[in-house]
């Protein structure tokens, strides 16, 4: 079975920490984000490309859902699956887990590449292309998460 490619490591600071003694729900985002760059960076959008191609990507919605506490010191990881593509769009799902593999918290996310030059939509193309559809190809063995569109509200009845 395919594997779900890790894109960061990370230690929960002790300014990540709240008054509740765990994690910050604000702080959550930093490790998703650093994931992002890192997926970012492996698809060969860096600053290079970016100022050559005047192409960058924008996160247009991400949605965080908190599973288990985590607490300053521990090691986690986040892990990254594809869950669909199109010409300008990646949507990702990612999970952030500790050495064991428990899932502390998921950020579902909507990236589109951004034309810099135009402020407008762009589109993958080239070697980010050729690597989001190698990505979109591996992670296709891969089952959709359970928690991908899942809405928010109050269930009634």
């Amino acid at each position: 079975m395919t594997r779900l490619r890790t894109l960061t490591e990370c230690t929960v600071l002790d300014e990540w920490v709240d008054y509740n003694g765990h994690m910050n729900d604000a702080a959550y985002a930093i490790p998703f984000s650093k994931a992002v760059e890192a997926f970012i960076r492996d698809l060969s959008m860096d600053a290079g490309y970016r100022d050559r191609e005047q192409l960058t990507i924008y996160t247009l919605e991400n949605h965080i859902r908190y599973v288990r506490e985590a607490f300053a010191g521990e090691r986690l990881q986040v892990d990254m699956q594809l869950v669909d593509r199109d010409t300008k769009r990646a949507h990702v799902f990612l999970r952030l887990v500790d050495g064991d593999g428990a899932v502390r918290a998921t950020s579902e996310q909507m990236l589109m590449v951004i034309d810099t030059s135009a402020g407008r939509p762009g589109r993958f193309r080239g070697e980010p292309l050729e690597r989001l559809e190698a990505m979109a190809e591996a992670d296709r063995a891969l089952p959709v998460p359970k928690e991908i569109g899942r809405p928010i509200g109050i269930r009634r009845g």
